[in-house]
């Protein structure tokens, strides 16, 4: 294949995998319908400073998202679509940003390998169609360590590259905090320490003009930083504290788990990909001392080791852990997986080859099974489903999931078959043909059926109450937090005191004083959570149900 028909495949799937459907599903909470609102509130205010949710001042993340998803709403209006397009749309440049990289120093082959490992895998696909931070984050993650690299081994105009590198940091910070700084000093840092490349010859610290560079990266973050601290003071500075020196120290929201919380996120992650990994990180570090970093290739292969470990360690050692945390370590590990890909491959006989070909096939097979049983998972658990999705009692998971299992299952009986026959090339077709056809069948099948009974009935009942009522009556969402249903019921914050008034179970008593507002009050719950509504509440008719959903009303709704 052609290097021009290469970057079309790559650039067409990225469209396809990035955008098919990207609006039918309705926004998660809590993270999606929170920044989707969050946005939505920037626009309708003009305030594109201190970012607000349901009228009260959010500061859990910096602006730089918010900017981008409002940009898309003044462009093409307000929608879940439109809500995800700027993660779909970085998520696209980072694959062809890791294509350009890579096959700039590895060749056009490895290069495109690494593209479409990068795209191909449930993490980067997940979060570059959600409306989170983390796709963002990555991109300009990715983008300042790859600068310092093209930079440090480039000559003439080449060293020009060192500035993307402060650039990708500024934005990183803007968009996710420190953070953002933080993985590309890491994995820099580290690689710098280990192979001390000044001994020969590099000056890289003076190359990469460090107070400069540091002068243009506050250049560009600081003045947001500094206007949410004069404008909002000591409560900006303990929310900045707590989302980023607590969170480290402390479980928040209950997002913990053992020192081992991210080995199983990474294998099933970044599926088909991930079993290569442990055999293609011992190559890289194995002997660094006897085979220092001295020529591009070498470098390239080390540092995408060095920067998976330490963003796995530095996230290891946080107390608070999610999934998508350590989503900045995949574009090294496409990297790496692609530059060992033809050798781990071409000796069946070699330990290397048989461990990575072992667990690709037991990370695959574990995958397979999981989804085949999860029919059996459901019904296993179906009460505990049930407290959060009403219909669950009704509704099963449907075929796909287990038509995707049984492919997988399929699909790694012709990837073993290549694999024994050392065809690396075939090999890496059938798991790329597998990953895609996984994928087609979450988006076009599985989703929409979750969507329909899973998701969306609250969010319609929040649409039809929103129309019912004037900006001065109430909205009363009662149960657990839903910032979804904020973006649905499509009321303006500065009209009211609040969009929606958010009352938890076991806070009945603050919903009493909601009770005695004048004016039409509606009330959206889960219809089992009625009988513990105070009264007069209790009484309120119901005017709508969906799926386990109501709408209680105090006044007829016509």
């Amino acid at each position: 294949m052609g290097e021009h028909a290469r970057l079309v495949l790559l650039a067409a799937l990225c469209i396809l995998l990035f955008f098919l459907e990207l609006g039918s599903l309705g926004l998660t909470d809590r993270d999606e319908g929170s920044n989707a609102q969050a946005a939505r509130e920037m626009v309708l205010s003009g305030d594109w400073v201190t970012p607000t949710l349901n009228g009260s001042p959010r500061f859990a993340k910096p602006a730089f998202l918010y900017w981008m998803i409002s940009g898309a709403y003044r462009v093409f209006g307000i929608s879940e679509f439109t809500a995800r397009v700027p993660s779909a749309l970085f998520g696209c440049g980072l694959v062809l940003m890791q294509y350009f990289f890579t096959r700039r120093f590895l060749g056009s082959t490895t290069g495109f390998r690494a593209a479409l490992m990068l795209l191909l895998n449930f993490e980067i696909l997940a979060i570059g169609r959600m409306v989170l931070t983390d796709m963002v984050l990555v991109f300009f993650t990715t983008l300042s360590i790859f600068c310092f690299f093209t930079a440090m081994w480039g000559a003439g105009n080449s060293k020009r590259w060192y500035w993307g590198f402060y650039l990708g940091m500024a934005f990183g910070v803007l968009t996710k905090g420190p953070v953002g700084l933080l993985v590309p000093l890491l994995a820099i840092g580290s690689y710098l320490l280990l192979t001390r490349p000044w001994k020969t010859g590099h000056s890289v610290l003076q190359e990469c003009h460090p107070l400069a560079g540091t002068f243009l990266l506050i250049a560009i973050a600081a003045p947001w930083y500094g206007a949410m601290f004069v404008l909002h003071g000591g409560g900006y500075g303990q929310s900045v504290k707590g989302d980023t020196v607590t969170r480290f120290f402390s479980a928040i929201g209950g997002h913990g788990g053992t020192i081992f919380f991210y080995l199983p996120v990474l294998f099933l992650g970044f599926f088909p990909w991930s079993g290569f990994l442990p055999s293609a990180l011992y190559d890289a570090l194995r002997g660094i001392r006897d085979r220092p970093a001295e020529e591009p290739r070498r470098a390239l292969i080390v540092l995408s080791a060095l920067w998976i470990i330490a963003v796995i360690i530095f996230f290891t050692l946080s107390s608070t852990r999610l999934p998508h945390y350590i989503a900045p370590l995949f574009p090294a590990a496409s990297l790496l997986v692609a530059a060992y890909w033809d050798t781990l491959l071409a000796d069946q006989e070699s330990r290397a080859s048989k461990v990575a070909v072992g667990l690709t096939m037991l990370v695959g097979g574990c995958l397979g099974f999981a989804f085949i049983g999860l029919d059996w998972a459901y019904e296993r658990f179906n009460a505990q489903i049930a407290l959060e999705f009403p219909i669950a009692t009704q509704i099963g998971p449907g075929w796909a999931p287990m038509a995707i299992g049984f492919l997988i299952l399929a699909g790694l009986g012709f990837f073993a078959y290549a694999a024994m026959e050392n065809r690396s090339a075939l090999s890496f077709g059938i798991l790329s043909a597998l990953m895609l056809g996984v994928v087609l069948l979450i988006i076009t099948v599985a989703l929409p059926r979750f969507n329909r009974y899973f998701i969306a009935p609250p969010q319609e009942l929040a649409a039809i109450a929103g129309l019912n009522l004037s900006p001065q009556e109430t909205l009363i969402t009662y149960g657990r937090p839903k910032p979804s249903l904020l973006f649905y019921a499509k009321r303006d914050c500065s009209a009211a005191a609040r969009c929606i008034e958010v009352i938890k179970t076991g806070e009945e008593t603050e919903l009493l004083p909601l009770l005695q507002r004048p004016g039409q009050i509606i009330i959206l719950t889960q219809e089992r959570l009625r009988e513990k509504l105070p009264l007069p509440a209790a009484n309120y008719p119901i005017v709508l149900s969906r799926y386990g959903y109501i709408l209680l009303a105090k006044n007829p709704v016509f």
